[in-house]
C-alpha cells in the first residue's frame, strides 16, 4: 500500500546526533582545459548537508534508539528532524541566539511577512540558507534593532519558518528586519538498512549510519 511521504515533527535521539560527523556537500563540475586551465560551473545553487550518525553510536541502549527510529520512519521513507551538532543557530555554536544574528529583510511598510535565514561567509560571496524549521520558542525578532513582542507583534511557523508581522507591527519602509533563532534540519536516512555486527559492536566498531538533509 502507498504512504503519504512526509517530514515527521520529531527529532532524531539528540545523544546521537550531537556525536554524528558531516557537513555541507556542493556539487561542482571542474573541467581541465588544454591550456591547463580550469572552466569551474556549480551544478548545485545551495549546499546540502550529510551526516553519518553512527560515530554517535556509544552504547546498546543508543543502538537500540536509532534502530527504533528507523523502524518508524520506515527507513528512507520519511523524514524527520536532525540537530546538526555544528550549526543549529543564527550565531556560533558558543553563543545564545540574539534578535540582530542575522538580517532576513528590509521593510517597506506594506510586507507583512519574512521568511527566516542565514548568511554564511561575510562581505566576499555570502551565502543565504532558508531555515525552516526553527525551534520553538526560540525565534528573537527585532526591527531597527528594537526587539519584538513574540504572540503580540509577530508570529512564527514552525513549518516554514515564516515570520509574519500584526498589522500594526508591519515594519516600516527602510528598516532593518533581523533575528536570532535555534533551528533543526529536515531530514532522511539515506539507506534502507542498518547492517550490524554485535561482535564487531562490542569490539568498537561503528556501523554506519547515513543521513542526508532534505532540500525544499
Amino acid at each position: 500500500m502507498a504512504e503519504i511521504v512526509t517530514v515527521d515533527a520529531v527529532e532524531f535521539p539528540l545523544a546521537v546526533a550531537l556525536r554524528a560527523t558531516g557537513g555541507p556537500e556542493r556539487r561542482t563540475e571542474i573541467v581541465a582545459l588544454g591550456s591547463g586551465r580550469e572552466v569551474r560551473n556549480a551544478k548545485w545553487a545551495s549546499s546540502r548537508r550529510r551526516w553519518d550518525a553512527g560515530s554517535g553510536v556509544r552504547s546498546l541502549d543508543d543502538l537500540h534508539d536509532v534502530i527504533a527510529f528507523f523502524e518508524a520512519r520506515r527507513g528512507r521513507l520519511h523524514g524527520f528532524l536532525f540537530r546538526d551538532p555544528l550549526d543549529d543557530r543564527s550565531c556560533a555554536p558558543s553563543a545564545e541566539p540574539d534578535p540582530l544574528d542575522q538580517v532576513i529583510g528590509v521593510g517597506d511598510g506594506v510586507t507583512a511577512r519574512f521568511q527566516l535565514t542565514k548568511s554564511y561567509g561575510g562581505a566576499v560571496r555570502p551565502w543565504s540558507r532558508a531555515v525552516t524549521r526553527p525551534r520553538a520558542g526560540s525565534v528573537r525578532i527585532a526591527v531597527d534593532g528594537l526587539e519584538k513582542t513574540p504572540g503580540v507583534d509577530f508570529t512564527v511557523s514552525d513549518e516554514d519558518g515564516g515570520v509574519t508581522f500584526s498589522i500594526s507591527s508591519i515594519p516600516a519602509a527602510g528598516t532593518s528586519v533581523t533575528a536570532g533563532f535555534r533551528f533543526l534540519v529536515p531530514a532522511r536516512f539515506d539507506a534502507d538498512e542498518i547492517r550490524i555486527d554485535l561482535t564487531a559492536f562490542l569490539a568498537g566498531e561503528i556501523p554506519t549510519i547515513p543521513i542526508v538533509e532534505l532540500r525544499g
